[in-house]
């Protein structure tokens, strides 16, 4: 009988958090998102997904429902340690926006002065806008994996990842 052995891949090994979790497990259309860079692990973290055209970019949830548009979210409590992987399960390939907050005082509302943001471009933020291509994410038939670096407000800069200066 031949050995087998299987090895997992670091970000297989990786825990996955929210509710569509089992989405990646199973290697549904959807983007696992690991974010880096956390100011701290209070709080809880939000993935959301948004169709890929600029006037539906960031546009409130309530009004792109109204309007029988693609929008998901997904909450997952920040882990006290380890690295923080979110999935999100997508209705089908192609493209979308994406955008992850650290909501550190859980009050469900994008606190400047506290909360971070994250992007799959890495773009530094600065004072700036997101845009649609900050967000952008092609998914195709499997899980896509995005890396990103969460950027909190640094003073006069505006909005960068904790390692850079101001």
């Amino acid at each position: 009988m031949p050995l087998v052995v299987l090895v997992a891949t670091p970000a297989a090994a990786q825990p996955v958090l929210g509710k569509d979790a089992e989405a990646c497990a199973r290697g549904e259309p959807s983007i696992r998102v690991t974010a880096t860079g956390l100011r701290d692990r209070t709080g809880r973290m939000k993935l959301e997904l948004f169709p890929a055209s600029a006037e539906d970019f960031l546009k409130d949830d309530t009004l792109l429902k109204r309007e029988g548009k693609l929008f998901r979210r997904v909450w997952a409590r920040t882990p006290r340690e380890g690295p923080v992987s979110i999935c999100i399960r997508v209705p089908a390939r192609g493209r979308y926006a994406i955008l992850v907050t650290h909501d550190r005082d859980g009050r469900n509302k994008f606190n400047f002065f506290q909360d971070g943001a994250g992007f799959p471009t890495n773009r530094r933020i600065g004072r700036s806008w997101p845009l649609l291509s900050d967000g952008e994410v092609n998914v195709g038939g499997g899980v896509t994996m995005v890396t990103l670096r969460m950027q909190y407000l640094r003073g006069v800069s505006g909005f960068a990842p904790l390692d850079t200066l101001n």
